[in-house]
Order: C-alpha cells, then structure tokens, then sequence
C-alpha cells in the first residue's frame, strides 16, 4: 500500500512546456530582418548614384579650377554682380550680367523676373549649368543680404539716396 499524501503536503506541480525557444527563435528573426533592413538602405545609399541630386556652391575661381567637370553640373554660383554689366530684357524676360569674385568673371544668362533688391554690386547665389562656351545658364537667382537694417549716418543728397534704392526696373 502506498501512503496517501497529507493533505498539509506541498504537491509537485505539473510540469510547464518550456517557451524559451521560441522566443529566442523570435528574438533571432527580429534581429536578422533587423540587419537585412539596415543592409539594404546602407546599399540603397552607398550605390544608389545620389551623387547625380547634389548641387555644389562655387564661386567663379572654384568653377574656373574645376575646367570641364563644372560643364554640365548643377551649380550654386556665388559672387558679386560687376558694375556696368546688368543687361535686362522684359519682354524676353531675360537678364545677362557678370559674376565676379574679384579675380574670375562669369557671364550669367538668367530667365525670369529678378528679385527687387537685385542690382550691381549686390552678392548674389545663381543655380544653374555651365555651358561648353563658357556661359553660366540659370533659371534661379538669389540676392544675398544682411537682415540688418542700418540707418545711413548722417545727411544723404537727393543723388545719394536715389543710387541707394536703385534697383533692376530703373536699369
């Protein structure tokens, strides 16, 4: 006979299915298809030929250096429009000018109606291409200014306040 268990006697219970595999299989999969993602957008951005959407800033001497690479690319030009060289076209809607950096000069070809602080004299950031002729072609253009606005010290004359506000439309 066997004896029967009190009933104040801790009873063993019955064994559990252990779950630890497949949370580590889980846990694996995750990681694995963790790693692939990651892979595939490293791959994506490593041979995926981006370098075809970047747009360089140059300034005329850095696009001069460049020689034949700079025909063709899509370029920010930054320098300064050079005095005596603004030529507008409204009917054409066209405007010619020269970028300086004060050694290399660009003639610029640009379409479309320029910002109302354009003027000689005045920074400014072209985008566009260069021509095989040496013409700077663009579509964009940008006047670059201070946010300051700074009160000219002492009396102005009437002729010194009219070249301060001379803008494209009175070229």
């Amino acid at each position: 006979m066997t004896p029967e268990p009190s009933p104040s006697a801790p009873t063993a219970a019955p064994p559990v299915p252990s779950t630890r595999p497949a949370a580590t299989l889980q846990r694996r999969l995750f990681l694995v298809g963790s790693l692939l993602v990651a892979g595939l957008a490293l791959s994506v951005v490593a041979f995926g030929d981006l370098g075809e959407d970047l747009v360089y800033f140059w300034d005329p001497s850095q696009m001069a250096a460049a020689g034949e690479d700079a025909v063709g690319a899509t370029i920010r030009l930054g320098g300064v429009v050079k005095a005596g060289t603004v030529q507008w076209q409204p009917d054409a809607n066209s405007l010619k000018f020269i970028v300086t950096d004060g050694k290399v000069e660009v003639p610029v070809e640009a379409t479309g109606a320029p910002p109302q602080m354009f003027r000689e004299g005045i920074g400014v950031v072209v985008e566009g291409t260069l021509t095989k002729s040496g013409v700077f072609t663009s579509d964009r253009l940008m006047v670059k200014h201070s946010n300051e606005y700074k009160a000219p010290e002492g009396e102005m004359s009437a002729e010194e306040r009219k070249t301060l506000y001379t803008t494209v439309e009175e070229l």
